[in-house]
């Protein structure tokens, strides 16, 4: 096996008894670095410390890690201009912060006659978000719902 030492020194090709003796002499653990080379590759070094340190360098990766919500916003078809406009900037301020935003629209009572005015307004959020969104999946109509999920580009 290619034997390196704590201080990071190549020592070359060494017998398995004799690298093994050497780390017991340092008082520290024969670790197995590259298993597939040819030779192995083995390091003398403190295994309990190794370990630390990758559980370590694990934590910080989770604590960088962003985890996607998906923010959820209710219309109705017939949606005054203001009311509107009111939703836009939540959706926006959702976008900023990386969410995703599922567009709800409910149909009540007569209303499911004329979707066409769902699929307007739907249309219009889409053409409103072009800018800082793009449609992750397209308006589809569920029941007495129609909804469209819009991701931050």
């Amino acid at each position: 096996m290619q034997l390196i030492d704590a201080e990071g020194t190549n020592h070359g090709t060494v017998p398995t008894d004799q690298a093994l003796r050497m780390a017991e002499e340092a008082g520290l653990d024969l670790v197995e670095i590259s298993p597939n080379s040819e030779p192995p590759v083995c390091k003398i070094l403190d295994l309990g410390k190794l370990k630390y340190a990758n559980q370590k360098k694990a934590a910080e990766a989770r604590k960088k890690q962003k985890i996607v919500e998906i923010k959820e916003i209710k219309m109705r078809p017939n949606i005054d201009t203001h009311d509107y406009d009111v939703k836009m900037k939540a959706m926006n301020r959702f976008f900023e912060d990386g969410d995703k935003v599922k567009v709800t629209l409910k149909f009540r009572g007569r209303e499911m006659a004329h979707q066409e005015l769902g699929m307007k307004l739907l249309l219009q959020v889409k053409e409103d978000t072009v800018a800082i969104a793009k449609v992750e999946a397209e308006p589809k109509l569920e029941g007495r719902q129609m909804m469209m999920v819009l991701a931050p580009r």
